[in-house]
């Protein structure tokens, strides 16, 4: 039925409904202008559906989705969360700052200054509260505290020694100068102080940032890939240091470019690690710009102001500079003023000046003849030169390892020579022109000559055969003393005595212990006999020496200290290794031949009694009995003085040998078991017995038995040795301040 939509009717409509909604004040459904008949509505128009009740979905086969926008916010929701530090416990500053806004209050220190074990290398001055007030927040200086993961590792003694170098290089300890030369004797972890100095500079300062920018390693070739693990070990990759061990010169060129181009806070490779031979080729580019800090390993090699390598490092544009070295030198107060004045120039005055002031006072007052006037000058002006040189040197002993390590005994062994050694060196001393200008009063260049040939003789007849061959000076008719059918070819230990000793120790070793050797010697030469002798016993050997690059040397100390390694023996040139190298792998050391600096033979004898070794080590030097060996041993024991050691370097050693001393390198004494022995004047032994000391706890009359004690095959405490007795050897000696120590349990 369809309705009217005239004005008067709906009027009339709309009153009737409002009656309705009197009575029933439900529901009503709708009203449209066209509409259809819904379900459940009959013809009338009523309905009968719930309100409440919703319409039903229709039905269909697509699965139900869900809102991709409400997916979208969700996901927002959840990685929009604020981030968080993944450190446990962790209430540093980083959580609440954003990125380039200012830190607000008060300056703070890189690391906690007041934790347990903290190394605190600068304090800030204590203010009063009104000062607290009056200073500007903005500019007050911070505690400088080393990064704990290295202050953990630190033993007092290099706790001591990075508070020192960080004291000199900041120029509190004298005002002005920057330098300082760390002079800690070998194995005492220098390394390893310097490494903390250089990280604590590159991160902090009292000023709130970093005292420098970049710094400079320079080393011998052989240390530094060692100098790079070194770094890495310690800091465990958080810095990368920038290693130049090899290459073409246009490939260095641009390393080194790179290099000293960086600048700012934060920069990749902040160090350097450069070779002394390099950095002397590619000097001109590190000095176009300026570097933080230098620091010189094997720092001795700069002992003469005059050579190109001290130059280029002295043009360098930096006022921080740290000198290593294990041995400072001992021989010449000149070179001793080269030294200090590269760290801290004009601390000396100028070498003019130091040698008028210094040098000539001190000499002439240690000279025999000199006055009691002179000999008193020359004592107050030694004191006042180590008084100014110890505000920048630090020196401490081995002593102090004898808390972390195994015991060391160091044994001097004399052994006889062979009846071809013998006969070889009393017709060189009859026919060497040397002998007869020394008879003369004359001091010739042929002297030197004469004494490496006598060297070389000690240690086996096979490195003057070719001598004897040609017949030289000194060798004419040596050639018949040789047996019959002899050859260069192979090595014959039994004609040389130190050569028998050696064999006798290695056999022995190698068939009582896993124990591992190393064997050093000044001569290539030498090692050429020893890698014959290797071959004929079958020994695993691996050999180290100035023909090596550098690369390969550091795989080879790496292998060969692995305990897994099968190499028995570890040869060594001293030229070439003898300073810095690590090789803990072996307990067992033997010094062939000695050299004329002792500081020489010390760095080759401390490659093995170092941080990391847990193995009692034994030290072996090998001396011939009664020869030019036995002399130089001598003065290096009595020349350990600052100006009168003797020399490194053999054309030098006429300028501190006199006539009657040269005369006396040039005999032969065949009737004694130690001439060193016997010149000290022993009153401990009877018989070569050690007894006990002497009531007044003396134990000789000379300075050079003072921490000595003798044996024969009874008193001998290493069986090595023991076994090797009656080979040659005919004394020993034990360091006391060496055997008594103790190790780690």
């Amino acid at each position: 039925q369809r309705r009217s939509l005239a004005p008067s009717q709906l009027a009339k409509r709309k009153a009737g409904d409002e009656d309705e909604e009197e009575e029933e004040e439900d529901w009503q459904p709708p009203t449209s202008r066209k509409r259809q008949k819904a379900a459940g509505e009959t013809e009338s128009g009523e309905c009968y559906r719930s309100p409440f009740r919703k319409p039903l979905a229709p039905l269909t086969n697509r699965p139900h989705c869900l809102d991709s926008s409400q997916h979208e916010a969700f996901i927002r929701s959840i990685l929009s969360k604020p981030f968080k530090v993944p450190i446990p416990n962790y209430k540093g500053p980083l959580g609440l700052r954003s990125l380039g806004v200012k830190r607000a209050g008060l300056r703070g220190p890189l690391h906690d200054p007041f934790e347990e074990g903290a190394l605190v290398l600068y304090e800030p001055p204590v203010l009063s509260a009104h000062d607290q007030l009056k200073i500007d927040k903005d500019k007050a200086p911070v505690h400088v505290v080393v990064d704990p993961i290295l202050s953990r590792v630190l033993r007092p003694h290099q706790r001591e020694g990075v508070k020192f170098l960080w004291d000199c290089v900041t120029s509190r300890r004298i005002p002005g100068s920057h330098g300082c030369i760390m002079a800690d004797e070998m194995g005492l972890g220098k390394t390893l102080q310097c490494i903390t100095l250089m990280w604590t500079l590159l991160r902090q300062s009292p000023d709130c940032k970093p005292e420098i920018e970049k710094a400079v390693v320079v080393s011998p070739s052989s240390l530094v890939r060692n100098w790079y693990n070194e770094v890495e070990k310690w800091l465990g990759g958080r810095i990368q240091p920038l290693a130049i061990d090899g290459g073409s010169k246009d490939e260095i060129d641009r390393k080194l470019v790179g290099f000293m181009n960086q600048r700012g806070l934060r920069v990749p490779s902040p160090i350097l690690i450069i070779s002394y031979e390099t950095f002397r080729l590619h000097a001109e580019v590190l000095q176009k710009g300026s570097v933080g800090l230098v620091i010189c390993d094997e720092g001795h090699r700069l002992k003469n102001s005059e050579n190109q390598t001290y130059q280029a490092l002295n043009s360098l544009n930096t006022p921080r500079r740290v000198l290593i070295s294990g041995t400072p030198i001992q021989n010449d107060l000149l070179e001793y003023f080269s030294l200090v004045h590269f760290v801290n120039s004009g601390i000396l005055g100028t070498a003019q000046e130091f040698k008028r002031h210094f040098e000539m006072p001190i000499l002439k007052g240690r000279d025999a003849d000199a006055s009691e006037a002179e000999r008193h000058k020359g004592e107050e002006r030694l004191k006042e030169l180590i008084s100014i040189v110890n505000r920048c040197l630090i020196r401490r002993t081995s002593d102090i390892l004898s808390k972390y390590l195994p015991v060391k005994i160091e044994q001097v062994v004399c052994c006889r020579l062979t009846p071809l050694q013998n006969e070889l060196y009393k017709n060189f001393l009859k026919q060497a022109k040397p002998v007869e200008e020394l008879k003369e009063g004359k001091i010739s260049v042929s002297s030197l000559s004469s004494i490496t040939s006598l060297k070389k003789l000690c240690n086996h007849p096979a490195l003057i055969y070719d001598k004897c061959v040609e017949e030289e000076e000194g060798f004419m008719g040596a050639l018949g003393l040789f047996p019959s059918g002899y050859s260069t070819k192979s090595v014959e230990p039994q004609l040389s005595g130190k050569m028998l000793v050696l064999d006798y120790i290695l056999a022995v070793t190698k068939s009582t212990s896993n124990d591992k050797v190393v064997l050093v010697s000044n001569y290539t030469q030498t090692l050429d006999l020893f890698e014959k002798l290797c071959r004929n016993r079958r020994y695993l050997y691996v050999r180290l020496d100035g023909t090596m690059s550098i690369k390969k040397r550091a795989k080879i100390v790496e292998r060969f200290n692995s305990p897994s390694s099968p190499e028995f023996i570890f040869m060594l040139s001293s030229k070439a290794g003898g300073c810095g190298l690590n090789l803990i792998g072996a307990n067992r050391l033997v010094m062939f031949d000695p050299d004329w600096n002792p500081a020489n033979d010390e760095q080759a004898m401390a490659r093995v009694w170092r941080d990391g070794q847990k193995k009692m080590c034994y030290i072996y030097r090998l001396l011939s009995t009664g020869t030019i060996e036995e002399k130089i041993f001598q003065r290096q024991t009595h020349k350990k003085a600052l100006s009168s050691c003797v020399v490194d370097e053999e054309q030098d050693v006429e300028r501190h040998f006199s006539l009657g001393e040269l005369k006396e390198l040039f005999t032969l004494n065949e009737t004694t078991t130690s001439d060193t022995h016997d010149k000290i004047k022993c009153r401990r032994c009877v018989n070569r017995l050690q007894v006990r000391p002497p009531p007044d706890g003396s134990d000789c009359t000379s300075d050079l038995s003072q921490w000595h004690h003798c044996a024969d095959k009874r008193g001998l405490q290493d069986s090595v040795l023991k076994a090797a007795w009656d080979a040659a050897v005919t004394f020993t000696f034990y360091h006391h301040s060496h055997e008594e120590q103790r190790g780690i349990p």
